[in-house]
């Protein structure tokens, strides 16, 4: 019996200390997180970098006001939101308004940090004319202990109105050790982001900006990648079919671009989310450009974010209603007469593994149907605004327009020519009336 209580005491010894000591490390963890963030803040605060805070993990964790005023009043040991299960914390620096210095590596240095910046290509820079590019900040990470990590992460506004941060991407010689890249938020792709209003306020004893709407900028997040317009292909294409700089091509791009900006204000007022479809979209991913032949502009729709007052607020902008074919439940499809250039607002439904939507002739009542590999949103610029195209564009190019799609063609028959069309069946005589409007 004696034995087995000192057995039992020793395990409960080895125990206790076990635990103490995993406290003492958690607790030294914290400290030292805290104290890095601190370092860093105060060094964001000599070179006047306008940085603010879009970590994932520690804006999830203000979901009240309350909580940041409760924060805000808590003791400086206190580490609730700044110091997170992760070995790194991400910041957002506004790269418009930074004016980069080149002694920022060696006051780093001196208060004992590692600094690696990450350049690429500035895609505002980049165009037909001039495939190179110069080379700008994209990503900064400060590394301390060697292993806890700042990630700062480098937004350019570009000319959409809008935010955008390049991908981080490993040039030779760099250690692969230096951060855990795979786990880091941000840098997988680029991303573009709504320019958010910023307010300043304490979290765990330290003065931060953040986002003031944090569940927006973070629903945005999960949504944020950007692809950016194919430049090189697009001046290869050009060479094999030289632009038509007509008087006519060129005003009807300033009409469709018009017609775009107004399409766009009116279906983000009512936060609908829109993508270039058809030939608009093909435009923007062959050549960069509104196709000058194609006669009207071309969006889609997902039909579960159809809203009744849709067809109102095109019209309040301006935009009659030109015709409208199908129902809700099927097919649907809406045409606004803009200036000379009609708008053609296309609804997918999806189904197992594909999306389709529908078309109509008025006259016979034939319907038919477009099908599509299965496809998620991407964010890209064209014409100065921000827009969504799909994210597997070649799939959705291929499908609409088959293996040969960067070969223009001029003739084209909806009804015909694209390789994904279906026959649908016709719609019965009684429902006509509302399955076919034409104004």
């Amino acid at each position: 019996m004696p034995r087995l209580n000192r057995t039992v005491v020793l395990a409960l010894l080895i125990a206790t200390s076990s635990i103490f000591l995993l406290f003492q490390l958690y607790y030294y963890r914290q400290y030292v997180s805290k104290h890095l963030v601190k370092k860093f803040l105060g060094l964001a605060r000599k070179f006047s970098l306008p940085v603010f805070l879009v970590d994932t993990v520690t804006l999830s964790l203000l979901t009240q006001e309350a909580e940041l005023l409760k924060d805000s009043q808590l003791k400086e040991p206190h580490c609730t939101f700044l110091c997170t299960h992760r070995h790194f914390i991400t910041f957002g620096l506004l790269g418009n308004v930074w004016k980069y210095d080149a002694a920022l590596q060696d006051a780093a240095e001196e208060r004992g940090l590692e600094l690696l910046e990450l350049r690429g290509k500035d895609p505002r820079l980049v165009g037909m004319d001039d495939l190179t590019g110069s080379e700008i900040p994209l990503h900064l990470l400060i590394r301390s202990d060697g292993h806890l990590l700042v990630h700062v992460v480098v937004l350019y506004e570009r000319s959409g109105n809008y935010l955008w941060h390049g991908p981080l991407r490993l040039t030779p010689g760099i250690d692969h050790n230096f951060a855990p890249f795979r786990k880091l938020d941000f840098g997988r792709y680029a991303g573009a982001y709504d320019r958010p209003e910023l307010i300043l306020t304490t979290l765990d004893g330290l003065d931060v900006r953040l986002p003031k709407n944090f569940s927006h900028f973070l629903t945005e997040h999960s949504s944020s990648r950007f692809l950016e317009c194919r430049y090189r292909e697009a001046a290869a294409f050009y060479q094999l079919y030289p632009d038509d700089p007509s008087p006519e091509a060129m005003d009807f791009r300033m009409k469709a671009k018009s017609l775009l900006h107004l399409a766009a204000r009116v279906l983000t007022e009512l936060q609908v989310p829109f993508w270039l479809s058809s030939g608009t979209c093909l435009g923007w991913f062959r050549q960069c450009n509104i196709i000058p032949y194609s006669k009207d502009v071309d969006l889609g729709i997902w039909i579960k974010d159809y809203r009744h007052d849709l067809t109102q607020a095109f019209q309040r902008a301006g935009l009659p209603l030109k015709h409208k074919f199908g129902k809700i439940e099927d097919s649907l499809e809406l045409s606004f007469q803009g200036l000379d250039v009609k708008l053609d607002i296309f609804f997918f439904y999806e189904d197992g593994d594909i999306v389709w939507n529908g078309g109509t002739q008025a006259k016979s009542g034939k319907k038919f149907k477009y099908v599509f590999p299965r496809f998620s949103l991407c964010w890209t610029e064209l014409v100065d605004l921000r827009l969504r195209v799909p994210c597997e564009t070649l799939d959705y190019v291929v499908a609409n327009y088959g293996p040969e799609w960067n070969v223009p063609v001029k003739t084209w028959d909806w009804k015909s020519s694209p390789p994904n069309v279906q026959e649908n069946g016709v719609w019965p005589i009684r429902e006509r009336d509302d399955v076919i409007q034409v104004y």
